[in-house]
């Protein structure tokens, strides 16, 4: 067998945005695969016949992301392939139609702007969703191209200038988002027009289409200052032209809001309890009585939040009809599939084990993609409640390699709180030997690890070390007390931390005490930051995309106005020794552990001051440091950055923990 490489994931193919045709009969998805020449990724979209189980490519595969179905045979789709890369182009998208048939795609219709997405109407008329620049002239979609052309060329010299008056004004992976906003449209292909629906300031959360399509349900606020943690909920008759607002702005936090045949769904949170991070309850709109009745309260999220390195984009994870809502949510340590009537009656449809990470459904056929057992993610589907395999698209991937199965190792914490964790041996492991071990805390707080298959981990075992890795309190899949930490951070989630690294040494007594590194991301990265200022006992650690300081964190981060006085419970005004307290740079000069930190600088989640203060902090007080800080990437580096950027991420920290934890030979 051969053991998983460094730059394995150049292999990996990341399946993505999946959707029924309309009569349910075939289904279609997105493969992304790393572009070498490029340095980045390659996307087209691909078919699967739900019947014959025929699963084929469709598109050439080079930047084939957003698709609709027009027909039960006919896919429209956006494109650059006859983009000649000017600065103009940007603000225009393709659309090509291709056929499952057979032959070329052809170009049907370029929308004047930016589309992010698009969901048909009728004949010729679409709603899209587009990305609005209020620095840009309010004519500007209307221009011609030479006209937007001379346009930009004379702002040019402002490209030296950022100008900022609102909060948030940067976004991670977005960059520089002041006055800029995501607007739905009305598009008519046939007068190539687009008819605003969405206000120039508005912040859009969600939308969605009545099954007629005659109506539209979205949720949002406008803000031209500070954008608010709440949202209306304003219903258009897409006839008459005439909106009405069902909830009003400032109660609720609205999650998502859908048609259900005649029904109104909503889930929401009033954000009362639990703060931010409290999971949402489904309601139903009462059109009567104003207001919404509660349907399901399953305090638990509507998304999966299991981890891993190996996805790339997103998709469906709520979808509705004139029986319930199916849904995609985190119990536990996995994520699955399930459904729930209107009485609140909620069934279960897949697996507990592994991860749900997209779905679609129409009557009752279900599809999905998800990763099981030791495997990469495939697309499945339910028949007569069973699950059958429709892709095999990574089934060449790991074969032959190395895949070491994590095993479960829970533990009671002293608080008698049962903690769910995990143990992956090394390969080729000998009881009669001792090892290395790193221990790796996820990010978040609110996400989870589990049993999927993790790159970056297997690396490590296929590099002789033991890796480790636990849900502490503050995670998801458990209710929101479980999750709560709020003025917590770094004592309740570092104790299951630290103990379940005590369990795991004295389960496994083939580790070396004195050889045990710690890593992680983002609230791992945070943690790491803590552990160093609170115990020597790792021989070395790799602080990735962190926070050290909660004041300088609310200051810089594009969700720090929130975010941190509601998790660290202070800010700089309102008891900042609370903040203070929380920060790990505060703890800075108790540590004498070797540390690396890694960091983007595009990350406007954590922002890479945050790194720079801890790292200045260590070289202060004498402690060996090292940082690496990568050009062009942001927040998501591990999981969607550039495939060198991700490669030479694991080399640095591997090689790090090499220096440190491997016996000299």
């Amino acid at each position: 067998m051969e053991r998983i490489k460094l730059d394995e994931l150049v292999h990996f193919n990341f399946l993505s945005n999946l959707q029924l045709s309309p009569n349910a009969h075939r289904a279609a998805f997105v493969v992304s695969r790393s572009n070498e020449e490029k340095d980045g990724y390659a996307a087209g979209i691909w078919t699967v016949d739900l019947g014959s189980k025929e699963c084929r490519q469709l598109t050439a595969g080079k930047d084939e992301r957003s698709f609709l179905w027009l027909d039960d045979s006919t896919i429209l789709f956006a494109s650059k392939r006859d983009s000649k890369k000017e600065d103009v182009d940007a603000y225009y998208t393709d659309y090509f139609a291709i056929s499952l048939c057979g032959g070329e795609a052809k170009k049907v219709m370029t929308i004047p702007a930016p589309v992010q997405a698009l969901k048909k109407l009728g004949d010729g008329e679409y709603l899209a969703l587009i990305s609005y620049d209020n620095n840009l002239p309010e004519d500007f979609f209307t221009m011609s191209r030479e006209e937007r052309q001379k346009l930009l060329a004379s702002r040019a010299e402002e490209k030296d200038y950022t100008i900022c008056d609102e909060l948030p004004f940067w976004g991670n992976g977005q960059g520089v988002t002041n006055k800029q906003r995501s607007r739905l449209y009305r598009y008519n292909a046939l007068s190539n027009t687009l008819l605003p629906l969405t206000g120039k300031l508005y912040q859009l959360e969600s939308y969605t289409l009545s099954d007629d399509c005659k109506k539209l349900l979205y949720s949002g606020s406008e803000f031209n200052d500070v954008v608010s943690l709440k949202q209306e909920l304003v219903e258009v008759d897409l006839t008459s032209g005439q909106s009405n607002v069902l909830i009003p702005l400032d109660t609720w936090n609205i999650f998502n809001a859908v048609y259900a045949g005649e029904k109104l769904i909503v889930a929401a949170t009033e954000n009362k309890n639990y703060g931010i991070n409290e999971n949402v309850a489904l309601y139903e709109y009462d059109r009567a009585e104003h207001r919404l009745k509660l349907i399901s309260k399953p305090d638990r999220p509507y998304y999966s939040s299991v981890g891993s390195d190996c996805r790339y984009g997103g998709g469906k994870s709520f979808v509705s009809d004139e029986q319930g809502v199916t849904y995609i949510t985190t119990e536990r340590y996995s994520s699955k599939i399930n459904h729930v009537d209107f009485e609140g009656r909620i069934v279960s449809l897949t697996a507990d084990e592994g991860s749900v990470d997209c779905m679609d459904k129409k009557g009752d056929v279900i599809v999905y993609v998800a990763m099981r057992g030791d495997k990469l993610q495939e697309v499945y589907c339910l028949e007569d409640g069973k699950e059958v395999c429709l892709s095999h698209i990574n089934e060449k991937t790991l074969e032959n390699k190395a895949v070491v199965t994590p095993k479960y190792l829970p533990f009671t914490d002293s608080d008698g709180v049962e903690i769910d964790g995990w143990v992956l041996e090394p390969v080729d492991y000998d009881p009669q030997k001792k090892y290395p071990a790193i221990l790796d805390i996820h990010g978040g707080p609110k996400t989870v690890y589990g049993t999927c298959f993790f790159h970056e981990m297997q690396y490590w075992a296929s590099e002789g070390y033991f890796v480790f890795f636990c849900n502490p309190r503050g995670g998801d899949g458990r209710g929101d007390q479980f999750a709560d930490i709020r003025g917590k951070y770094g004592e309740e989630d570092y104790d299951d931390i630290m103990q379940f690294t005590d369990h795991v040494l004295a389960q496994y007594p083939q580790i070396d005490v004195s050889r045990v590194g710690v890593t992680g991301g983002s609230y791992g990265g945070f943690m790491t930051n803590w552990i160093i200022g609170h115990t020597n006992r790792f021989k070395a650690a790799a602080s990735q995309r962190s926070i050290s300081n909660w004041i300088s964190m609310e200051g810089t981060s594009d969700i720090g106005p929130y975010f941190g006085m509601d998790q660290a419970g202070g800010n700089a005004w309102e008891q900042p020794e609370k903040a203070w307290k929380h920060s790990p740079l505060q703890y800075a000069d108790k540590c004498t552990t070797p540390t690396l930190f890694i960091h983007s600088d595009e990350d406007y989640r954590c922002w890479m001051v945050e790194a720079y203060q801890m790292f200045s902090a260590l070289k202060v007080h004498g402690v060996e440091s090292r940082i690496c800080l990568f050009h062009g990437e942001n927040h998501e580096l591990s999981r969607s950055g550039k495939p060198k950027h991700r490669i030479r991420r694991l080399k640095e920290i591997t090689e790090w923990f090499d220096h440190y934890l491997k016996e000299e030979k």
